[in-house]
């Protein structure tokens, strides 16, 4: 595709002037602008300029180009503070570990590759073994269980401070405590996965904004709120013509149970993927490309998101779903806010939205913006405060797949200066 602008001198022929960009990347014909596309509400606060920007890439990208023909423009969002305040995931584990939904296994070892000695020693101390294999443990009841199940989920330590996950992973393709929450749910089908998360999403969704709950010892945020600006956006996309994705790490079950609020169905809600045997979750995982299944390998986390978003919407399979693709294959909009987002956000060609929660990696990017299409916003509900000092992006910022830490590159190699908060 190309863009053309004319400059036409008194009654003399119009000279066109046609600047090659990448497939995609279209602006809308000139001319009167048409009063029927598509339209950010204007009522809905975003920062800075943030919106102006985001209509001039719906504009250029969607149905009122003036490019005819064409497959549809994709657009890809992150889930959790997002397109939502707050963590759908930790919501439905608590709300499963209040009314006793998590089954006994026969060892805990059996529920991660990953998880330590120390962790499977603990869970066995603090859950006990009077419960019948397959049957529910008392997390209502039992504080020491919960708090141990909660402990690892959030901080991937036992309460006593101990690992309880180790081994090799590819550090930019999973979390075993990412992955360890499907797990923790084995036995159960889908489908009450997702009543579970049903049921959270009404309480939470019920609660005043800045609620908090208690999980075992543990206190967390007690409230979800869709955000209407993203909820506006997705919808002002869809309008547009655009084909619309959710792309979590949250249980796709849980995921499912969420993305109607914003008019997204199953086939458009990516998240992790549990293999089923006579139609239960077991601890299996799809895998990706050419990672086979196995235990959690490769989830929609960090280049796995890529890998998903390649293989499920593009279609395009093995090793080459790892890696970026040209143009065409490429979403026009990505929205993450985390570093678990920012492959396949800084992937998208029309504009990469950073929802700041001050994660380094992503938020180098944003803040960099090579492309000048970066949209930074701080959160629109109880947004941080400016985070003080720089964002390391010349020298940790970056995670390796082995888990160490260097600079921030550009595509062309360079280095990303480190940057200041922008956006709070």
């Amino acid at each position: 595709m190309r863009t053309k602008s004319a400059i036409v001198v008194g009654l003399a022929a119009a000279a066109a002037l046609a600047a090659a960009v990448p497939a995609g990347a279209a602006a809308p014909a000139h001319g009167n602008p048409r009063t029927d596309c598509p339209r950010l509400d204007a009522n809905l606060a975003w920062y800075g300029d943030n919106r102006a920007k985001l209509q001039k890439m719906i504009d250029e990208r969607g149905t009122c180009s003036g490019i005819p023909g064409g497959s549809r423009p994709v657009a890809a969002f992150d889930w959790d503070n997002t397109v939502v305040k707050n963590d759908i995931t930790d919501a439905t584990l608590a709300w499963a570990l209040g009314h006793d939904k998590i089954l006994r296994p026969k060892s805990w070892k059996d529920t991660s590759k990953w998880l330590t000695p120390a962790a499977d020693r603990a869970l066995t101390k603090a859950c006990g073994t009077s419960v019948p294999v397959g049957k529910p443990l008392p997390t209502s009841r039992n504080t020491a269980c919960t708090d141990e199940i909660f402990e690892i989920r959030e901080k991937s330590q036992t309460m006593a401070g101990e690992s309880a996950f180790a081994g090799d992973w590819n550090h930019r393709r999973t979390v075993p405590a990412y992955a360890w929450i499907p797990q923790l749910f084995a036995g159960h089908t889908p489908a009450a996965l997702t009543s579970f998360a049903e049921r959270a999403r009404a309480e939470q969704l019920a609660a005043p904004v800045g609620a908090t709950q208690k999980v075992g010892t543990h206190t967390i945020a007690g409230y979800v709120r869709y955000y209407d600006q993203q909820k506006d956006l997705i919808r002002t996309l869809k309008a547009a013509g655009f084909d619309v994705y959710i792309v979590s790490a949250s249980s796709e079950p849980i995921a499912e149970a969420w993305s109607g609020g914003v008019g997204l169905d199953r086939k458009h809600t990516i998240g992790i993927r549990s293999i089923t045997e006579h139609g239960r979750l077991t601890t299996r995982t799809k895998g990706c490309g050419d990672v086979p299944d196995g235990q959690g390998e490769a989830l929609p986390y960090m280049d796995g998101k890529r890998c998903l978003i390649n293989q499920e919407i593009f279609k395009i399979k093995g090793a080459k779903a790892w890696q970026q693709q040209d143009w065409s294959h490429r979403i026009a909009l990505g929205a993450g806010d985390a570093d678990t987002d920012v492959t396949f956000v800084n992937d998208a060609t029309g504009a990469h939205i950073a929802v700041n929660r001050n994660k380094a990696e992503l938020m180098c990017r944003a803040f960099d913006d090579a492309d000048g299409r970066w949209v930074a916003n701080p959160m629109f509900i109880d947004p941080m405060p400016r985070k003080s000092g720089t964002y390391p992006c010349s020298t940790t910022a970056a995670t390796a797949p082995d888990g160490s830490h260097g600079p921030v590159l550009r595509a062309d190699g360079s280095v990303i200066p480190d940057q200041t908060d922008k956006a709070y």
